[in-house]
């Protein structure tokens, strides 16, 4: 112990082992840099190089000092490669894009089936999103709710012009570890275009659970490095665009340890409610945000808007856009819309409680919640980068992301994870040589992603949602 408080007492000793455990740890991986040890590491060693390294530069005199030339340069060389590598993954690895990657429409016989609508050939900007309305409409499908018919929408569209819309993103990662900020700024251009003028609210959330995450404290909804064309556009960035409109951001993660009842019990603190029962078959005790916000709109995610003057709540006011990275997961297998609803209740709640819902979810927790609290209005899956490294994610960075430029989006999240993970990861998986085992969600063996994925969705065909992962139920129309 006295050895090692000597050696962080005296920083030319410190910096220089940083330095030194930097190189080693991150090796020839370096989407390992966002580990939060590395992050502290590559912080002292910055400092060590600033200190003691880069001055030398400055004060030397090769003639006088009769500095060998090579040598002067091999050392300037080493510090050169050094201080690119502890910063290699912010540069652009764009040309990592897939080349000849295709998708082919599916159509199903099953006059129910679940439909997607998928847009190739997009990054988040550039009518990504209005070449998907239209894709919607042309296939009976309006984007916009309104009492008239037109293009784009009509009585069985998604948004009215007051809805209360929450945009659900990942905010927990940085790189393209979260949801593309590109992505997510057409989404708010294209609800608030509505076509009989916008009145409504839109709030961009999330609940990166105050822990682990790009920084080991949980979610941020405005990194410095994000998932965009360009990468210091974070969501904060995109949401003070629009001024003109009420569109705001709300991290729960400030509000993940903080127990609350619903506004009609008198409780008007913001927080998280939590549902003491458990749910027996996925074991699972569900928890949801109830909060107000900066418009002073109060909501529960179960309940919908509360309305102060008649105490009680307007539930399909309230519409959710579920926007997920397309990812792998080292536990879970894939990270897709159903997955995304970790963002949504408290972990470190739950987890006092003795059922923390992150180890549930392989039990079917996701299922539960959704059924339980809220199920999207529409789920709109951000496959422009993807990592498809079996077990590599949730991180991802810039260097591990490969570029598919595709959105897709159904009112079925499960169905769309279905599709996405068997026809673009597992896709990208095998072009690599890898093993799709734990990308397969036809692979139903105990724990695996096909796995808890059908119990997962056992919990909404109770509940009287028709869902499917049966690809024999499931139509495709591409763009």
């Amino acid at each position: 112990m006295k050895l090692i408080q000597f050696i962080k007492d005296h920083f030319f000793i410190y910096g220089f082992l940083c330095l030194i455990w930097f190189i080693i740890r991150t090796g020839s991986k370096p989407s390992r840099t966002q580990y939060p040890c590395q992050r502290v590491a590559a912080l002292n060693a910055h400092l060590w190089l600033s200190t003691y390294i880069v001055p030398i530069f400055g004060i030397i005199e090769i003639d006088r000092l009769k500095v060998n030339i090579k040598t002067f340069l091999f050392i300037f060389l080493i510090f050169i490669g050094v201080y690119g590598y502890m910063n290699l993954n912010v540069f652009n690895k764009d040309e990592l894009t897939l080349e000849n990657f295709q998708l082919e429409p599916m159509e199903s016989a099953e006059p129910d089936s679940s439909i997607i609508y998928a847009v190739t050939n997009t990054n988040g900007k550039y009518k990504g999103i209005e070449r998907l309305m239209a894709l919607m409409y042309e296939h009976n499908q309006p984007f916009y709710k309104s009492l008239k018919n037109g293009n784009l929408y009509g009585p069985d569209g998604f948004f009215d012009h007051e809805d209360i819309v929450i945009i659900k993103v990942n905010s927990q990662w940085d790189e393209r570890g979260g949801t593309n900020t590109d992505l997510v700024k057409s989404i708010i251009e294209a609800i608030v275009n509505h076509p009989d003028g916008w009145s409504g609210e839109i709030i961009v959330a999330d609940n990166g659970q105050a822990q682990y995450g790009a920084s080991g404290k949980g979610g941020s909804l405005d990194w410095l490095k994000n998932n965009a064309q360009n990468h210091s556009q974070s969501i904060q960035d995109v949401v003070d665009l629009f001024t003109k409109y009420n569109v705001s951001t709300y991290l729960w993660d400030t509000i993940t340890t903080n127990v609350v009842q619903e506004y009609a019990e008198g409780d008007f603190e913001d927080g998280y409610v939590v549902q003491t029962n458990v749910f027996e078959i996925t074991r699972t005790i569900v928890s949801y945000p109830k909060f107000t916000t900066s418009f002073g709109t109060r909501i529960s995610f179960k309940y919908g808007v509360y309305n102060s003057e008649t105490e009680g709540y307007d539930t399909n006011r309230l519409k959710l856009v579920n926007v997920p990275v397309l990812k792998t997961h080292m536990i879970y297998g894939v990270t897709g819309a159903v997955k995304h609803y970790m963002g949504i209740p408290s972990d470190k709640l739950t987890a006092a409680l003795g059922y923390r819902i992150h180890n549930g979810i392989g039990r079917g927790s996701m299922g539960t919640l959704m059924a339980q609290t809220r199920v999207p209005t529409l789920n709109i899956m951000d496959a422009i980068y993807v990592n498809a490294k079996p077990k590599d994610g949730p991180s991802t960075s810039y260097m591990d992301s490969k570029k598919v430029n595709v959105i897709a989006a159904s009112t079925d999240p499960f169905a769309l994870d279905y599709w996405a993970s068997k026809n673009i990861l597992c896709k990208i998986c095998e072009k690599n040589g890898g093993n799709t085992s734990t990308l397969d969600p036809d692979n139903t063996r105990k724990g695996e992603f096909g796995d808890w994925l059908s119990i997962s969705i056992n919990e909404l065909i109770e509940a009287g949602y028709n869902f499917t992962i049966d690809p024999n139920e499931i139509t495709v129309f591409i763009d």
